[in-house]
């Protein structure tokens, strides 16, 4: 099996454990990653996590034109523009997690810092994930949005929308969505509650010893 081929397969087996988890649901979401040759396999527009073909994925030269596989996500946008800003990007994974969009319509949430520091894996595998501002589906404002950051994000989260998080490869990437969708399940499990967060001094600690990405 070529590598290409074999990506393609990793990429719909990783979608269906998303899909058949509850973690997206029906045809939402979305998922692409870089070929070894500098191109993009894309999931189509329209289809489900849980029953993506590997023939099919939309399947991107490295200057943009596609070659072969049904058209792509109207959410393009998204993806282009953490490949275009971020060098280590090789894949990008776009959900519609219920937990992570319950938690973007809560009003008191840091637009900066989404996420609380609930635990050191949040910290770990995201850094600081900006909540960005609701766009319309498929509007290439939001592809604006990821870039006005300038690639020091590798994770945002859409209000109302759902999560995107970029990784060096597409296993990487689906980890660490799935550790934001956890992170945002207990910040609204703990909402009321007063939890202990990790202080200060331990989110350094833990930003240093495993050399977190953090735009301050």
């Amino acid at each position: 099996m070529s590598a290409e081929a074999a990506l393609r397969e990793q990429m719909c087996l990783l979608a269906r454990s998303l899909f058949e988890r509850g973690l997206t649901h029906g045809s939402t979401g979305n998922i692409s990653a870089r070929t070894p040759d500098g191109g993009l396999l894309v999931s189509p527009t329209g289809t489900s996590f849980g029953r993506l073909d590997p023939a099919r994925l939309s399947h991107f030269a490295s200057d943009g034109q596609l070659l072969d596989g049904d058209p792509p996500t109207k959410e393009m946008p998204l993806h282009t523009a953490f490949y275009e800003t971020r060098s280590t990007a090789g894949a990008v994974v776009h959900l519609h997690s219920c937990h992570s969009v319950a938690l973007s319509m809560v009003s008191d949430v840091d637009p900066d810092n989404f996420l609380p520091p609930l635990t050191p894996y949040g910290i770990m595998k995201l850094g600081r994930v900006k909540l960005l501002p609701f766009f319309l589906p498929g509007d290439p404002k939001m592809g604006a949005a990821v870039r006005g950051l300038a690639g020091k994000r590798s994770a945002v989260m859409l209000a109302n929308h759902g999560p995107v998080v970029a990784g060096k490869d597409v296993e990487a990437a689906c980890n660490a969505i799935e550790e934001l969708e956890d992170t945002a399940r207990l910040a609204m499990m703990t909402r009321g509650l007063n939890p202990r967060t990790l202080t200060d001094a331990e989110q350094e600690a833990v930003i240093s010893k495993f050399d977190v990405e953090w735009d301050i």
